[in-house]
């Protein structure tokens, strides 16, 4: 957490420096990268494929389930991808099975100039290199609000009564959406709105879990306000969903990765007046609360252990120059990036405003993603009716604990 919160400040200080990044050179060695399935990603892949030259040859999987697969992908020697982007979360798996290279050595060496923040290190060992900033915030449309009278919601409480409105004029039947497909983006939905309550995932110092309380059940009450203003099928919401659906002019309120800001402000494939009343807003509080119902992330490039020293060269070679100032220049708004290049637009104003307001980072615990899978595996029978919010706490507590018992942490 002290780790997330001074890369954060740095970050928004800075909104944010590092140094150019020289040419990229690889005469050889083998560069496979697994990432998430965005547009961002997708930018710094490109860029990377660019060094391949001679006998080096550069690959890319860009898969929206990478995170269940990277484990299992890293463990044989040779492991099957040379370099995985990612996050305060997805990076945790990794270190727990030792299966990320300590790039200290690489840094010295071809990453002088990087800055401190950038340098995700743990245990006095650098095991990642952030690239990009990035957190769940609102997205509006400004003629809709206009419409019904209603300036940017502050709050989640005042999102309802705005998306109630916009529903009661008959202006839309849905006019709320946020990303609560039942995978892993309904679990981070829950610990977004957890944080904006001020609540303690787990017992100080410990394992056990403590989220069956009043903030817990508060939680749960305001997911489910949210959920009767979205689609009856908003268990199939993710960000390939719901972005088409802002596009066509359908939504009128949603909360989206600061990721997905670049696109929906350019206009492509928008219909006619969507992307001009676009506004990007921090992500509100709740309960009375002042702290941003929302978390802090980054996102990096890391090197598999499980290579040869030859190929870990040349996917560090390649990802520097996929995260160079020619990728910033030619992609600048497909995310608040940590580069010196990069000049903060419209695009980054909810990450920002979402930082600066003091959202807490995920937090980087061995076993929060065992609590986050137990959220959205429990969940959907909540959000549909099926049990009390009381019932569905208890149930989370039960399978987190047993999941965490089996894994030795409890």
């Amino acid at each position: 957490m002290t780790l997330m919160k001074s890369f954060a400040a740095g970050a928004v200080a800075a909104l944010m420096a590092t140094a150019a990044y020289a040419e990229c050179e690889i005469s050889s060695g083998n560069v496979n990268v697994l990432a998430n399935d965005f547009p961002a990603l997708k930018a710094i892949t490109g860029t990377a494929a660019e060094c391949a030259s001679g006998g080096a040859t550069i690959s890319a999987n860009h898969n929206k389930d990478f995170r269940n697969i990277t484990v299992q992908a890293l463990t044989p020697n040779p492991a099957e991808y040379t370099s995985v982007i990612v996050a305060n979360s997805s990076i945790v798996p990794l270190l727990n099975e030792g299966l990320l290279r300590p790039l200290d050595d690489l840094v010295a060496k071809h990453g002088q100039g990087i800055p401190k923040n950038q340098l995700i290190t743990i245990d006095g060992k650098i095991m990642a290199i952030a690239f990009m900033a990035n957190a769940q915030h609102l997205f509006l449309r400004q003629d809709v609000l206009d419409q019904v009278g209603k300036s940017a919601p502050a709050s989640w409480e005042e999102v309802v009564e705005t998306a109630q409105a916009i529903k009661d004029a008959g202006i839309m039947d849905h006019p709320f959406a946020f990303l609560s497909m039942s995978d892993w983006n309904l679990g981070e939905e829950f610990v977004n709105m957890y944080l904006g309550h001020g609540g303690e995932f787990f017992k100080p110092g410990t394992a056990e879990p403590a989220i069956n309380n009043e903030q817990g059940i508060a939680t749960l009450n305001m997911l489910k306000e949210l959920v009767a203003l979205s689609n009856p099928d908003f268990l199939t919401y993710n960000t390939a969903t719901v972005v088409p659906i802002w596009k066509s002019g359908d939504i009128a309120i949603a909360q989206l990765w600061g990721s997905s800001g670049g696109e929906l402000l350019s206009g492509e494939g928008a219909e006619e007046g969507v992307a001009e009343n676009t506004v990007l807003v921090g992500a509100p509080t709740v309960a009375g609360g002042s702290t941003p119902a929302s978390s802090l992330w980054w996102d990096g490039f890391t090197i598999a252990k499980n290579i040869s020293d030859e190929d870990a060269e040349a996917t560090f070679l390649a990802m520097m120059h996929g995260t160079s100032e020619k990728m910033v220049t030619a992609n600048n708004d497909a995310a608040v990036w940590l580069m010196e290049s990069y000049v903060p637009g419209p695009a980054a104003a909810g990450v920002a405003a979402t930082a600066t307001a003091g959202a807490e980072p995920y937090p980087m615990l061995p076993y929060m993603g065992l609590l986050h899978q137990a959220v959205f595996e429990e969940l959907p029978d909540f959000l549909q009716g099926n049990e009390s919010a009381e019932k569905t706490l208890a149930d989370i507590e039960a399978a987190y604990t047993a999941a965490a018992k089996e894994a030795g942490y409890l």
